[in-house]
């Protein structure tokens, strides 16, 4: 399969997005956007070298824009993220048939693949040519969109929704995969992409959501880790809640906001409602999201010193395991041998004749006396005397 990898010959990441060390994740980001249109292989059809330079920016990138990946390489280097399941986004318009069935199978199967957006949609954007449709708040839109495409629409709010918070929802009864999307407004007059958020299946559908409640909200991406969770299931609980990342922007000005609802589907269009709410008449459901969100971060890190005691107590219990059947197989040993002993001690012995064949057993030397002598109690043709006066002796009167 096609997509971005790591390079054999790994530069630094802060190098290849133009970046400092202490580069906040918006300037990350905005670097990243900026290089990955400029190099995105929809508009270098004719320069191979523009391809690798693009996977080398979205390899620097999927380092950086992770804070647990990005400490590990400030602190160790490249050597600290070899073992780790680096997740890379592949771009569809870039695959041929065989490879975009490879991957639609693999999705169905459940393996999540992070795919990019068309190059031409992100063009179309920051030109300012795409056609806007309004999403008053309280209203929602449904449609299809094209794979590799996507439906523009304006949020327009006021002081007191700002205030508020707002919440824009995309939601697919049809398990379509798309993409949430949130442009800001570039001084040229376009849009630049400043949010996407990938739809995840809930219940019999799946849905995508964007929280602007003035706290901090987090987005769960389900693709973290995944190939070092696939080599080791017990890291699959444990590193279940690394996917949670913050989400860069937590609240919106007044004004008119522009989301995009992308078809991600490998096929066929993605069907599709979205709708825009003011967080106003869901104050109850804004605090239990704020409680929630604390709570998953604080089991995160629990979860972590948790990891820790539990491999030493796994180790342990293997250990204690693989002693539990060397000592039973010991004992099953011990009495068996013991056994053998016991069923030495016989009379029983195999007798050789001199004809050479073997008789069962030998007999005492009080059995082979009485051989061929009549005992005194018995008949000539051998019944038994006593038996007979026993039964002539019977008393068969009746009782009165």
């Amino acid at each position: 399969m096609e997509g971005p990898s790591a390079p054999a010959l790994r530069r630094d990441p802060y190098e290849v997005l133009s970046v400092s060390r202490d580069s906040s994740d918006q300037e990350i980001k905005t670097a990243y956007r900026k290089l990955a249109l400029k190099y995105h292989p929809d508009k270098n059809v004719s320069n191979p070298e523009a391809s690798e330079l693009f996977k080398e920016v979205a390899y620097s990138y999927s380092v950086l824009s992770d804070p647990e990946k990005r400490r590990q390489y400030d602190t160790a280097g490249f050597e600290a993220l070899e073992n780790d399941g680096m997740d890379m986004e592949i771009d569809l318009s870039n695959l041929g048939t065989v490879n975009t069935m490879f991957a639609a199978l693999f999705s169905k199967l459940g393996v999540p693949i992070k795919t990019t957006i068309s190059a031409s949609v992100l063009e179309e954007a920051l030109n300012g040519t795409v056609t806007v449709r309004p999403l008053p708040l309280g209203t929602s839109v449904s449609g299809k969109v094209d794979k590799q495409c996507a439906h523009f629409f304006g949020v327009t709010i006021n002081e007191q929704q700002a205030q508020a918070g707002i919440v824009v929802r995309a939601i697919s009864s049809s398990q379509s995969k798309f993409k949430l999307l949130y442009f800001e407004q570039e001084a040229t007059g376009g849009y630049g992409l400043a949010l996407q958020e990938d739809s995840e299946k809930t219940g019999k559908a799946t849905s995508a959501g964007m929280y602007f409640l003035h706290f901090q909200v987090y987005r769960m991406d389900s693709t973290v880790n995944a190939l070092a969770m696939a080599k080791d299931p017990d890291a699959a609980f444990f590193k279940r809640l690394e996917g949670l990342q913050p989400c860069e922007v937590s609240e919106l000005k007044p004004g008119t906001h522009i989301f995009a609802v992308y078809g991600d589907n490998f096929f066929k269009p993605a069907g599709y409602t979205i709708e825009a709410m003011c967080a106003r008449p869901f104050e109850d459901i804004t605090e239990k999201l704020k409680e929630i969100e604390s709570q998953i971060l604080k089991k995160r890190n629990d979860l972590r010193q948790f990891e820790t005691e539990y491999r030493k107590a796994l180790a342990r219990f293997q250990e204690v395991t693989n002693r539990y059947s060397q000592e039973k197989q010991a004992v099953d040993e011990l009495l068996k041998h013991r056994d053998s002993i016991h069923s030495s001690f016989t009379t029983v012995r195999t007798i050789t004749n001199s004809g050479g064949s073997t008789s069962g057993s030998s007999k005492a030397p009080d059995d082979e006396a009485s051989i061929g002598s009549p005992r005194e109690d018995k008949t000539p043709d051998g019944r038994d005397k006593s038996f007979k006066k026993k039964w002539f002796n019977l008393n068969l009167s009746k009782k009165a």
